[in-house]
């Protein structure tokens, strides 16, 4: 492939050039000074110089990351939720940090900070805009000098004026009148926010509700950006229905989840739970097309070993959504053997009577004396396949495998004594099926398996992130392990074969209780770096706690070296203008890698750059094609060399920048 493309270009280069002052255009009539002919767009577009190298690829002892917290974050922002975005429109993705789901900032002198929007100076830092920015502006007391709270927060053009604004969620569980709400604000270009419509549906003024995730979409592909939203648990009730709002363009939003076949039912009939028809206890939310048939579908992870939801779109002109969770395989593995839960087997020791407990053998473990020891056991309740299932937090969706499909990656919170009917956190790879179906081949197969010290421990993974950390063309995975003694941040790197080794704790990101990531890079270098936050929670056991939930930063050292593009893309007339939903094919002699552009995802609305990052491994050039999220599907292709960053406006030639 890199020789094909390589004699493409040599010819389009020799065929197309002239001496000519011509605008750029199709090849046919030439192509102007410093210009050469895209031999698969065949349209002329600026030459570069040539940045290509051999290619950089990991290896165990050389080391990938190295701290930098002292110098971007200053400030000592220190919280786990957290998302990107480039509020100011200058080219540096900036960083959303949120240490607090219900309180505000209090801005006064001496007052207690929970949140820090930071700009990005250029690469060299970050600087604290949030009170500047009005981010947190308060409705209900604006002159108090006290923030909203902002603890979910997502980024998107909702306008398409060109510039990002925000979704802020909050929690109402008891439905309280005149408490702040979840907030839409519009960006004016240079980072500052104001509030959107007061009688916006998203803001469910006076409503229990409690946001804990959200994705922005364009379901119906008219250009106007549309809002998925998981809710959680509220007053008197473990879980609440989750909502598609669709956009108006204005701040404004329609509520259409009823219309479009998500609505789910209360906690009340087992039948309905265990065939994922019951509310979610949504912890996260994403959007993405996992069958590539230009729909987005929409999904939630569920806390509380409840299933998980998948929502396929339904081709057509109506917005329609089937429920797929327990056919696609995501609302939870197929393990519903809850023998080797240890308090149900001190249960069944004094109770061998009941149901299902002939041949269930005694604890291991724990000692009990009575049945009522069975203290995390319900034994109507906890037989059921949706008890069987997860605690999930954050659901991934990319294209691990590099064969065109969108694979789900999970983040499961375990603990040793419940057994292995509680759902891992693993890579449920598409079957690329029409109507998706995904496979579970294990941590163990795909080399994502961990081992435990002790007997007791507990998995407390909730956050995630899939990049590509040496740019050799493969996609790497963090795990962020977190609350619990032990847990920890966990780093995989991906082999050539497609299974994963980990990778040593000297060579990568050694992080105590990792809890919050985000990927993005923030210096432009050509290498992505992680931010992560630090959860204090549980901290008077075990030594997994630093004195402070400091966020930190951590810069690529390896990946700046290697083939690399970065694509900027910004939808036409047709299309949100932030280009949510397009989906990229990048071509090399390696093979094709896919992405979407996401409008966020997992807990509390975590989202990375939407800028896309593809690293080329050893190859100098590549065939790029963008299927653009309009009502047409419109595509387009062209040719890109390694180490720029190209803009790319829908029908234009990309324009690189450095």
């Amino acid at each position: 492939m890199r020789v094909f493309l390589a004699l493409l270009l040599l010819s389009a280069t020799t065929a197309c050039s002239s001496g000519d002052d011509k605008e750029s255009g199709p090849c046919g009539s030439g192509c102007a000074d410093g210009q050469v002919c895209d031999p698969i767009a065949q349209r002329c577009r600026d030459e570069l110089p040539s940045l290509c190298t051999a290619g950089t690829a990991w290896e165990p002892g050389k080391p990938i990351f190295r701290e930098v917290t002292a110098e971007w974050n200053e400030v000592g922002a220190a919280g786990t939720l957290l998302s990107v975005a480039d509020v100011d429109g200058d080219g540096f993705p900036d960083l959303y940090v949120r240490a607090s789901q219900t309180e505000g900032d209090d801005f006064n002198d001496g007052g207690t900070r929970v949140s820090w929007l930071l700009r990005n100076e250029e690469g060299k830092g970050f600087r604290d805009i949030t009170e500047a920015s009005g981010i947190t502006a308060a409705r209900r007391d604006p002159e108090s000098g006290v923030g909203r709270p902002t603890g979910l927060a997502i980024f998107a053009d909702i306008d398409n004026d060109g510039f990002v604004d925000v979704f802020t969620g909050t929690r109402n569980p008891s439905g309280e009148r005149g408490v702040e709400t979840s907030e839409v604000l519009f960006n004016d270009g240079e980072g500052r926010f104001r509030l959107g419509p007061a009688e916006s549906a998203v803001r469910r003024d006076g409503e229990a509700v409690v946001r804990t995730a959200a994705s922005f979409v364009d379901v119906n592909r008219d250009g106007w950006i549309d809002l998925w939203v998981g809710n959680g648990g509220i007053e008197g009730a473990p879980a609440a229905q989750d909502q598609l709002y669709l956009g108006k363009g204005d701040g404004h939003f329609e509520d259409v989840t009823q219309a479009a076949g998500l609505g789910t039912l209360p906690w009340a009939q087992f039948s309905d739970l265990n065939e994922a028809k019951a509310h979610s206890n949504a912890w996260g939310a994403v959007a993405c097309d996992v069958n590539g048939d230009g729909y987005p579908d929409l999904l939630d992870s569920s806390y509380g070993r409840a299933p998980n939801h998948l929502w396929q779109s339904i081709p057509g002109e109506e917005v329609r959504f089937e429920n797929r969770s327990i056919e696609s395989g995501y609302a939870f593995d197929g393990n519903q053997d809850w023998s080797d839960n240890e308090s149900a087997r001190c249960y069944c020791k004094y109770t061998p009577g009941a149901p299902d407990c002939a041949g269930v053998p005694p604890p291991e473990y724990i000692r009990c004396e009575q049945a009522s020891d069975g203290f995390r056991w319900n034994h109507a309740n906890d037989r059921q396949p949706f008890r069987l299932g997860g605690n999930s937090g954050t659901t991934v969706c990319a294209d691990l495998n590099n064969d065109g499909h969108m694979d789900l990656l999970t983040s499961e919170i375990r603990h040793w004594d419940v057994g292995g009917s509680s759902d891992r956190s693993e890579l449920l790879i598409n079957g690329g099926q029409t109507r998706v179906v995904f496979d579970r081949p294990g941590n163990e197969a795909t080399g994502l398996q961990r081992t435990h010290s002790q007997i007791a421990w507990d998995d407390g993974d909730m956050t995630a992130a899939v990049f590509d950390f040496d740019n050799d063309g493969r996609l790497d995975i963090y795990r962020g392990s977190s609350d619990y003694p032990g847990t920890r941040g966990y780093l995989f790197w991906q082999r050539p074969d497609g299974t994963f080794l980990e990778v040593p704790l000297a060579d990568g990101i050694d992080h105590r209780s990792s809890h919050g990531v985000v990927v993005a890079d923030f210096n432009r270098d050509g290498g992505l770096d992680l931010v992560v936050g630090h959860s204090r929670a549980r901290c008077s056991s075990g030594d997994h706690c630093y004195p402070t939930a400091t966020t930190r930063f951590f810069e690529n050292t390896l990946a700046k070296a290697g083939n690399w593009i970065q694509l900027d893309l910004e939808g036409g007339p047709q299309a949100n203008r932030s280009a949510v939903g397009a989906r990229v094919s990048v071509t090399t002699r390696a093979g094709t890698q896919t992405q979407e552009v996401g409008g966020g995802h997992g807990m509390n609305g975590a989202q990375n750059d939407r800028v896309l990052h593809f690293g080329l491994g050893e190859s100098c050039e590549a065939e790029v094609k963008i299927r653009w999220p309009d009502r047409s599907l419109s595509t387009q292709r062209f040719v890109v060399q390694t180490g720029y960053r190209y803009k790319v406006v829908q029908g234009q030639m990309p324009k690189a920048q450095r």
